[in-house]
């Protein structure tokens, strides 16, 4: 006979969620980041309440995110990973997440009208900080999977990568470190674009990347390159778009080159990959028309535009599958 689950035990983990999200949206680990503080010293600096600051950094004493002694707090080891003077910090994650609550909150509403009714974009031109927040996240998720992503993909044959909302060169990146003969084109928004530049400086890989600001839904693509990059692109579109996006794709691309969709590929029964299905309801809170979508989708809306010898050349149960479509040479 079942056993009814314990309720608050596995079911309110959006309660630690929350708590974390405060945390990070007030930088409270960053003001942590070398210099131990009481309650009270934090809420001081934060203008905020003593109390309830307290109990938000306890919480994070059981979350092991800090430590406490003395009355006063400290970053773990964990922690100093939410600190944004971490090399490796996974704060503009955490701050994106949080940009992406109030429409998670809307789930409900969403789900009766199949559209949220309250959508507020994560992705926000007029807001520097929403910006920010989204592509260093998109860093942050990019980082490690773009250079296994790169070294499974033999671009051997490619002279020029287009890597169409390519954020701040994260992928552009992981492809001109495995392929030394290649250059590049970022194409992204135009505040997008000032921060792929500052990044590939600092990387040192400026010389080989164009730099183009646009929008893809709106304007044409640069043409002259021979492999496009999708990367996480397609679930934030409906079909309609992708297939509109994969036209442009067309025309841009150079005869015999080829189209690389990185993304969730689900099974037939969109029960698979599990971190896909979840995806799916992201994308439902968080987009008009966005979704996850199974080979069969992806390649028939490639062949709509006229891509050929489509293929799934990899699957994963990340966002890391691979589909490659080819332009007739």
């Amino acid at each position: 006979m079942s056993q009814a689950p314990d309720i608050f035990a596995e079911y309110a983990g959006w309660m630690k969620t929350r708590i974390i999200l405060t945390a990070a949206e007030l930088d409270m680990f960053t003001l942590l980041d070398g210099k131990p503080q009481t309650a009270e010293d934090l809420a001081q600096h934060l203008k905020a309440d003593a109390r309830a600051a307290a109990r938000i950094l306890d919480c994070l004493v059981i979350f092991e995110l800090l430590k406490k002694k003395d009355g006063r707090y400290a970053l773990t080891g964990n922690g100093a990973f939410f600190s944004s003077r971490h090399p490796e910090s996974v704060l503009p994650m955490l701050l994106h997440m949080n940009n992406m609550w109030d429409n998670w909150t809307r789930l409900t509403e969403t789900v009766q009208a199949g559209k949220n009714p309250g959508l507020k974009s994560v992705i926000d031109a007029k807001d520097e900080a929403v910006t920010k927040a989204f592509i260093g996240a998109m860093h942050v998720i990019g980082k490690s999977m773009s250079q296994d992503i790169a070294s499974s993909y033999d671009a051997s044959r490619c002279k020029r990568l287009l890597d169409i909302g390519g954020g701040s060169g994260t992928y552009t990146i992981a492809f001109l470190e495995q392929n030394n003969n290649m250059t590049a084109v970022i194409f992204d928004l135009p505040d997008v674009i000032a921060l792929a530049a500052e990044r590939l400086k600092a990387e040192g890989y400026l010389e080989r990347v164009t730099l183009a600001a646009g929008d893809f839904y709106k304007d044409e693509l640069p043409k002259g390159c021979d492999l496009a990059l999708l990367s996480a692109i397609i679930h934030q579109n409906s079909p309609q778009e992708n297939v509109s996006l994969y036209r442009k794709i067309y025309q841009a691309l150079e005869p015999g080159g080829a189209v690389l969709i990185r993304d969730h590929i689900m099974d037939e029964s969109r029960t698979s990959p599990p971190a896909g299905a979840l995806f799916a309801i992201n994308m439902l809170v968080h987009t008009t028309g966005g979704d996850t979508y199974t080979f069969r989708e992806v390649k028939e809306t490639l062949e709509q535009a006229g891509f050929q010898d489509v293929q799934l050349v990899r699957s994963g149960k990340r966002m890391d599958c691979l589909v490659e479509g080819r332009k007739p040479a």
